[in-house]
């Protein structure tokens, strides 16, 4: 009975599979979704931070150094931090960092531009050590990089899609 269910099972999978497969389904981070992404250059404020989005920006959109920008994508950042919690002498015990990533991206020949807004929130703890206060708040700045970074590739795929701009 169980072989039987497997089987079915096996053969409902495949039959799925073939039907999207017709229908014209293309992965989200398939090799064709992401070939127009990797002409995009990436700008950023002057900051660490900036720098750090820069960076990860260039790996999430595997940016490709040796081809002609086709894009830029130029990214505005906005960061708050907020304390949370009270300690006994009323210090903060943690802080909550937000990241608002204000992108457009538009095509190195000129044209309209397509814009976005991504917003991020890491939290981290407050420790008393200056090194280590300041270690804690880099590393919270590393991560809501990182976020942004993936948020915005995922609304870039979504726009560019294959109905999106610069598609056939």
């Amino acid at each position: 009975m169980t072989r039987g269910l497997r089987g079915l099972g096996l053969v409902a999978l495949l039959a799925g599979l073939s039907a999207v497969a017709g229908c014209g389904f293309t992965p989200l981070y398939g090799e064709a979704a992401m070939a127009g992404l990797s002409r995009v250059e990436v700008q950023t404020p002057d900051t660490r931070l900036g720098y750090r989005l820069r960076e990860r920006m260039g790996d999430a959109l595997l940016f490709d150094r040796s081809a002609a920008p086709a894009w830029r994508l130029a990214v505005a950042l906005e960061p708050s931090r907020r304390p949370l919690g009270r300690r006994i002498d009323d210090t903060a015990a943690r802080y909550e960092l937000t990241l608002v990533g204000d992108w457009s991206l538009t095509p190195a020949s000129g044209g309209e531009a397509l814009t976005g807004q991504e917003t991020v929130t890491v939290t981290y703890a407050a420790a008393d050590q200056p090194y280590a206060a300041i270690a804690a708040q880099q590393d919270a700045e590393d991560r809501a990089a990182e976020a942004l970074a993936q948020r915005i590739r995922l609304a870039l795929v979504r726009a560019m899609g294959p109905t999106g701009p610069g598609r056939p």
